[in-house]
């Protein structure tokens, strides 16, 4: 079956009322991409922030009364914005296409490190003596393929090759999907806690867990506020962004115990020195910064 798409090029500020107009005319699903490639690095916490210029995308089954359809949004848009113009809709019929399979095929398994392989539901393990860990594509909570989580899981990797995880605790702040507490449990560290401010992450943090066969009480999610003060952990790992790295130094740092670890990512190259100064301050000795396109990892060590 072909599919209607109608496309326009909007401000941040048009997106809420043009998105309610077209869901109002039945959108089966509604997109906001970039126009121009310009990443949102830094967002304030609870925030959803657009692009300078966004593509809001609405997808339609019914092919039928496209003209009057869009006459309806231009006059609806006219009556909430009348000092505002409504951005031109291009509409485009999609090609009927197996949508669901060729995103399926966007994704296949994905080696971390030496011995840690990410693999999609739908695919087998190309090493099943490996260690598999099960994790399909989701809200954008992280999926191993972006190079902050990767770098975090080749920490993690190595940290498991050297025995230095066997056993451990581990704290992972700020941790989505669970993928890199759900990780070291598979690696043999012994427990894990995760903590996110997104009960949506804390979610998906738990179905991943109960799929990998790691779920509670090896794996513990929390609020970041429900961590004991002085609950110190071995291994401690935060793949957020610079601004909150920076802002949190004392929380993380002050769970790192004596002699243990601690990895940083979701820093941009140039954002380096600062985070690396702010975990200095802390009293941990930090190595030097691995770089992967453009983005950084941070390790260090607090002296026993």
């Amino acid at each position: 079956m072909p599919w209607l798409q109608l496309k326009a090029h909007i401000a941040p500020e048009q997106a809420e009322t043009l998105e309610e107009l077209l869901l109002a005319e039945g959108a089966t699903a509604i997109t906001l991409q970039d126009a121009h490639d310009d990443p949102v690095f830094e967002p304030e916490r609870g925030s959803t922030p657009l692009w300078h210029e966004t593509v809001l995308t609405g997808l339609y089954d019914d092919l039928e009364g496209v003209d009057a359809m869009l006459e309806r949004v231009h006059q609806a848009w006219a009556a909430e914005q009348p000092e505002e113009p409504c951005p031109e809709i291009e509409v485009e019929l999609l090609a009927d296409r197996d949508w669901e399979r060729e995103w399926m095929d966007d994704f296949t398994p994905l080696q971390m490190g030496e011995r840690l392989w990410i693999v999609p539901s739908w695919h087998e393990p190309p090493e099943p003596g490996a260690v598999n860990l099960h994790l399909d594509p989701g809200l954008a909570f992280g999926t191993g393929t972006h190079p902050t989580t990767a770098l975090c899981l080749a920490w993690l990797d190595g940290l498991a090759i050297t025995e230095a995880l066997d056993g451990q605790a581990i704290l992972d702040v700020g941790t989505g999907s669970g993928i890199l507490a759900i990780a070291a449990l598979k690696l043999g560290a012994a427990t894990a806690t995760g903590t996110d401010i997104d009960p949506q992450a804390l979610t998906a943090s738990r179905d991943n867990a109960e799929r990998n066969g790691v779920a509670e009480p090896a794996l513990r999610l929390c609020y970041p506020e429900q961590l004991d003060d002085g609950e110190a952990f071995p291994i401690v790992v935060a793949n957020v962004l610079a601004g909150p790295l920076v802002e949190m130094a004392p929380m993380i740092a002050g769970h790192v115990a004596p002699g243990g670890r601690l990895a940083l990512s979701g820093i941009l190259a140039a954002q380096a020195e600062e985070v690396l100064q702010a975990y200095r301050e802390q009293g941990l000795r930090m190595d030097e910064p691995v770089t992967r396109e453009g983005w950084v990892r941070l390790s260090g060590r607090r002296p026993s």
